[in-house]
């Protein structure tokens, strides 16, 4: 990413813009500021509007907001492949400035701590581009398209077909690229289940 950018420097400067409001007091003499990524991405949108920000710069900034600390449930490397798949596909075109907010918000004092951040980091980057190279995840769509799914099925467009499509998206993003046969076999599994247990509505 060349030169200054509005969106990241948006990011940067409110992404903790929601931890007054979730400052908490905690027994020891703790503090906490649960979901304040959540309650702060509410407050960005809400702030940027006012501002007469554009759409896609409000949206933009929010999703980062609400983005910046994922990152840090991902411990020592315990996320699985469909996590790191998640990660991805949640940040979408936002993942470049996402890995940059994310790094500069990584600080402390603690050099020792915050090398091993960064080693941390580095590695979910290397899994994000091996994932990336193997399976094309910027990409990830489910192995059969709405024509495809509606074949199987026997359906219609419709919300049944948008539902059986985010199924198919969950599998892609759960098990990696199984192909279109593995994928039609399970669809009609779950059209089965669905049919036993709430008539198909």
């Amino acid at each position: 990413m060349v030169g200054p950018d509005l969106v990241l420097r948006l990011a940067a400067l409110l992404h903790d813009i929601g931890k007054p409001a979730t400052r908490r007091f905690e027994a020891g003499g703790g503090v906490s500021f649960h979901h304040h990524e959540l309650v702060g991405a509410r407050m960005v949108a809400k702030r940027l509007r006012e501002l007469r920000f554009d759409k896609d710069t409000v949206k933009a900034v929010a999703r980062l907001v609400e983005l910046h600390l994922r990152f840090h449930g991902y411990g020592d490397g315990q996320w699985t492949d469909s996590a790191v798949r998640r990660y991805v596909t949640d940040a979408g075109p936002l993942l470049e400035r996402l890995h940059l907010l994310t790094r500069s918000d990584c600080t402390t004092r603690n050099a020792r701590k915050a090398a091993r951040l960064a080693r941390t980091y580095d590695a979910l980057e290397g899994r994000i581009a091996r994932l990336a190279a193997e399976e094309e995840l910027a990409a990830v769509r489910p192995e059969l398209d709405g024509n495809e799914i509606a074949e199987v099925l026997g359906i219609k467009p419709g919300p049944v077909l948008g539902r059986a499509y985010k199924y198919l998206l969950s599998v892609r993003l759960d098990e990696g690229p199984i192909g279109k046969e593995a994928a039609a076999a399970l669809l009609r599994q779950w059209w089965q289940d669905r049919q036993g247990s709430d008539g198909g509505s």
